[in-house]
């Protein structure tokens, strides 16, 4: 990318301003991105994890397939999710602190014994979804952050200094 210039001394000093702005900017952005990178890698580890917790979660209670057929669905809902936001080098990142239920009562008499150990169960599971989804998302941001990042990095170091540069040596 060619810069546009005059040959006058202002123009000159318009570009040793935008060249010292960028050298000056590039620490900050190279840090910035570093840190970015770790925090990726720090969430794609994390949804891993809950991705492992949950597959374990469902393997564990697979035996009770075939009495899920009469559970009553209805019973329990996700009344609300409460998330808070998070600044990871100046990306708002999306915090899960609580995930409310809404369990309807039911009979304990008419309906099948394990039917109180079956809504824990699916409390467990749902927490966990709800939190591999939180951490996929926070994933996804930072992942996004670091790239546009990285593209001003480069942007930075492989166009616009030298750029200036040979603008000011013209």
């Amino acid at each position: 990318m060619a810069i546009k210039f005059q040959y006058n001394k202002t123009s000159l000093g318009e570009l040793g301003k935008q060249l010292k702005m960028r050298q000056k900017a590039l620490p900050t952005i190279k840090s910035k991105e570093s840190a970015l990178r770790s925090e990726v890698k720090r969430a794609k580890d994390s949804a891993a994890e809950y991705r492992e917790r949950l597959d374990a979660l469902i393997a564990e209670y697979d035996y009770m397939v075939a009495l899920w057929g009469e559970f009553d669905c209805t019973l329990l809902g996700v009344k609300d999710i409460v998330l808070s936001t998070h600044k990871i080098a100046g990306v708002r990142i999306p915090v899960l602190h609580e995930v409310e239920f809404e369990c309807k009562p039911f009979d304990l008499f008419s309906s099948p014994a394990w039917y109180s150990d079956g809504i824990d169960l699916l409390k467990k599971i749902a927490t966990l979804g709800i939190e591999f989804e939180v951490y996929n998302r926070k994933m996804a941001l930072l992942d996004y952050a670091r790239r546009k990042t990285t593209q001003k990095v480069n942007l930075y170091e492989k166009v616009q200094i030298p750029g200036y540069e040979d603008a000011i040596r013209k």
